[in-house]
């Protein structure tokens, strides 16, 4: 006689709590999502971030067929070249990316707040919203009952913290688990492409992904976001026939407003930034951006001028703490609910997309029988914790997310930056080289050991 089939609750509706729900409802396991958002539109979910080879590998395995092709549909145009650009817009170097005519091995560029509504499709009677988590409690039969600040109760078998950097549930159930300042900041912007901001840009940058190494250590990164669908939500001219017909049919559309639009972002120690730079907002906070990048090009700086208000966001980078192994029981967690890693390449993203489908992949062992519910925990602890925290990390130490990073101190600073530019201009022009760097830019993203 095979096993109950557990009933899994999931708190937090971001990437990874999604993909997981879709992945144990195909599976035919019974899933509840829990999300403090009121609506499906709610949120920070509008910025770029990259899915590689992890990510896209993770949702063909938990989305039923159709859906891994909606997403597919909905990332805006990949980007062709990665380039490495000096903040006067000088090219260092520029690497051509894989075509995406692949649908796992090659770089996808997503808008959040899209791929939000793809994770949300068909899932209306599982996601429940403006459901502010509160406690939970573990009860001697094995189940464990999750409490909200509405006062309502969901029971299940197993309850799995997807809810972000400031998980509530970590904060009950591994006290000992924290984050840190990793000391820098982020000012992030998107301005909407016109005929004009387009122009505003050398063809290879308007068609890649562009790092931007400043003077002074003041970083930045540009992508141009194209969608298949224009301004008001209407197809395109020219849209692939398939593309099309998904599209049609995929209800996300009217839930989701991005457009197209230029992502705009740049960061650098804590200490470059006035205190109350968390505090600001709009437009006061693209003028902030402007007076950081004074020496910039007139054209970088336009854009920024350009930038829509509302978009305009300061982040606080965080890194999690590594975290010793834990006894597995009916909670879990997943993506930076348990390894919060600094923003950049989109390895948060894929790891966690990684931790769902590894997961999914243990719950479906359990509900066949072939291993406990708690063993099935185990297992996916056993491996997501090693893996998660080697991401982690990799990505303190990429790209001068690390407050401490030589590229912000005052004299080795300069040299830090010249090394940097060096590096990436003659690696560039080495055949064999630029070949080792293409490849590693689609395994780093959250890949197998």
């Amino acid at each position: 006689m095979s096993p109950r089939p557990p009933h899994v609750l999931i708190v937090g509706a971001g990437i990874g709590g999604l993909c997981l729900a879709q992945g144990l409802r195909r599976a035919g396991i019974s899933v509840a999502v829990y999300e403090r958002y009121r609506s499906r539109g709610e949120g920070l979910l509008g910025y770029r971030v990259g899915i590689g080879p992890t990510g896209s590998r993770a949702l063909r395995e938990c989305l039923p067929p159709r859906l891994f092709d909606t997403y597919l549909a909905t990332c805006a145009r990949s980007p062709r070249y990665f380039n490495v650009i000096t903040q006067r817009m000088r090219r260092t170097a520029s690497f051509t990316l894989r075509p995406d005519t692949d649908p796992v091995n090659t770089e996808r560029s997503v808008a959040r707040m899209t791929l939000r509504q793809v994770l949300l499709t068909g899932m209306e009677d599982v996601v429940h919203f403006d459901k502010t988590f509160t406690r939970y409690d573990q009860r001697d039969d094995g189940t464990v009952t999750a409490h909200f600040a509405d006062g309502s109760t969901a029971t299940g078998d197993l309850l799995v913290a997807a809810d972000g950097t400031h998980s509530a549930v970590r904060r009950q159930y591994l006290p000992h688990a924290v984050t840190r300042d990793a000391g820098t900041v982020n000012i992030a912007t998107r301005i909407p492409l016109t005929p004009h901001t387009r122009r505003l840009l050398p063809e290879r940058i308007e068609q890649g992904i562009s790092l931007i190494f400043g003077t002074g250590g003041m970083m930045g990164v540009l992508h141009v976001m194209e969608f298949k669908w224009d301004g008001d939500g209407t197809l395109k001219p020219g849209v692939d026939p398939a593309d099309a017909a998904l599209l049609r049919d995929w209800p996300g559309l009217r839930h989701d407003t991005t457009r197209d639009n230029i992502n705009l972002v740049i960061w650098s120690t804590a200490r470059r930034f006035p205190a109350d730079v968390m505090q600001r907002r709009g437009e006061d906070l693209i003028q902030l951006a402007l007076r950081l990048t004074h020496n910039w090009h007139p054209h970088l700086r336009e854009l920024f001028a350009r930038a829509d208000p509302g978009s305009a966001l300061p982040i606080k980078v965080a890194t999690s703490e590594p975290v010793p192994p834990w006894k597995s029981s009916t909670v879990t967690l997943l993506g930076d609910a348990i390894h919060t890693m600094t923003p950049g390449r989109g390895v948060g993203a894929n790891t966690a997309l990684r931790d769902a489908a590894l997961l999914c992949r243990q719950l479906r062992l359990a509900t066949a029988g072939d291993k406990t519910l708690l063993q099935a925990v185990a297992d996916y602890e056993a491996a997501m914790v090693p893996y998660g925290f080697a991401r982690v990390a990799d990505s303190l130490n990429r790209s001068g997310t690390n407050g401490d990073d030589r590229m912000y101190k005052p004299v080795v600073g300069r040299l830090a930056l010249l090394g940097a530019r060096g590096y990436f201009g003659v690696t560039s022009r080495v055949p064999r080289l630029a070949r080792k760097f293409v490849n590693d830019f689609y395994t780093y993203r959250g890949e197998e050991d």
